[in-house]
């Protein structure tokens, strides 16, 4: 039965990028099914193999030794205030290792490591889905660089982009997530879903923009001209890299205030005005995306209130709401796994600001562009972030 719900799921996704597209006849459907594909054995192989719970662990195993040193920086700042006995801190647990996670991303970048994985994983992509080097230099930049960082590094072609490869780079920016706070991710989800989110938001992220954005890139046009950063000391690249990390946090944790407050003054008026709370509202419109990802209808309406939490939020919120559900044990662990893939995007409302500003801060004309097809963006990498919940689901 999960398999006829998923397939249907699929047809659904499919059909609403199709709907959607900007030019139907210039779909290409070779590369479309050769990245159908490659998403589904990655799917099976990171959820239902050894070989791929292998390769989870080693990455989780990775990051929390990273998070144990950067606990050790946190506590010498801090005291005691993580001392066992007094909670979970989530502030200086969650948000302030993504300082130290930041700082290592620098020193990666400062000795060409990043950039020369970047690249070439890029160009390999290029072979596979049928776009340009740019396209696919930006989808993997954007998973370790960010929304607003990856632009920095291609700003040199930013004013020569016509609009339709503009929405390409900027929908895989919302589509994939920051390498500086995958880390934070992996201490309120499990690891395994977060690093199977970002394998498939990558390739799903090619799928459903070459649906609802088809073109060619010609041979003129395909060229790829990486922005070489500004001479600096270690030092001062180091002490740049460690104050980006601390405003990522902080803004976070402004972000996280301001929400959780607002949704809880939002739920509170709707309970007092109509006995149901704003989040219950949304939980029964998202109850029919949640039901064709392959939740059962009996915990769809929970995990549809997660979901668009998520996007009126931010994911952050949304993975808060999903551990206090994990746990009270109200939804089963395939629904967890579910929508634990679908919560690990920026796709959200307050991306398409965060990233038109990111772009138009280098090219006012194209941040303009961005900002007038914001909600196409928004549509996109939610059709994204549906299409991996639910082919991860066929495995879980």
């Amino acid at each position: 039965m999960k398999y006829l719900i998923a397939i249907a799921g699929l047809v659904v996704i499919f059909a609403l990028s199709y709907l959607a597209s900007k030019d139907k006849r210039r779909i290409r459907y070779r590369p479309l099914a050769q990245l159908i594909i490659l998403q589904v054995v990655l799917a099976f192989i990171l959820l239902n193999t050894t070989i791929g719970e292998t390769l989870v662990r080693g990455f989780s195993s990775v990051f929390e030794a990273l998070l144990g040193y950067a606990a050790e920086g946190v506590n010498f700042v801090f005291g005691g205030l993580l001392n066992e006995g007094q909670g979970t801190q989530f502030f200086l647990s969650v948000l302030l290792p993504i300082v130290f996670i930041s700082a290592l991303i620098g020193i990666l970048q400062y000795t060409k490591i990043l950039p020369f994985i970047i690249r070439y994983i890029g160009l390999g992509l290029s072979k596979v889905n049928g776009m340009g080097k740019l396209e696919s230099y930006n989808a993997v930049a954007s998973a370790i660089l960010g929304q607003s960082e990856v632009f920095i590094s291609v700003k040199k072609q930013i004013g020569l982009l016509p609009e339709h490869r503009m929405y390409t780079l900027c929908a895989s920016a919302m589509s994939t997530v920051s390498m500086s706070i995958v880390g934070a991710y992996m201490t309120m989800i499990e690891p395994k879903y977060v690093v199977a989110a970002l394998v498939l938001n990558l390739f799903g992220g090619f799928i459903i923009a070459s649906i609802l954005n088809p073109y060619t890139v010609s041979k003129e046009e395909d060229i790829l001209e990486v922005q070489e950063e500004e001479k600096q000391s270690f030092f001062e690249m180091l002490g740049e890299y460690i104050m980006d990390g601390f405003k990522v946090a902080i803004v976070v944790a402004a972000m996280l205030i301001g929400f959780v407050a607002l949704i809880a003054m939002i739920n509170g008026l709707f309970g007092l005005l109509f006995g149901i709370t704003f989040q219950e509202i949304l939980g029964f419109i998202f109850a029919p995306v949640a039901f064709l990802m392959g939740v059962p209808w009996s915990e769809a309406v929970e995990a549809g209130k997660i979901m668009a939490t998520k996007m009126v939020a931010n994911e952050f919120v949304a993975m808060l709401d999903l551990a206090n559900v994990t746990k009270e044990g109200i939804m089963s662990s395939r629904t967890i796994g579910i929508v634990s893939v679908f919560l690990v995007s920026f796709a959200n409302f307050s991306s398409i600001g965060i990233i038109a500003g990111a772009v138009k801060g280098l090219h006012e004309k194209q941040g303009n562009t961005v900002a007038r097809f914001g909600l196409r963006l928004l549509y996109g990498a939610t059709l994204v972030s549906m299409l991996s919940a639910t082919v991860a689901g066929l495995f879980l």
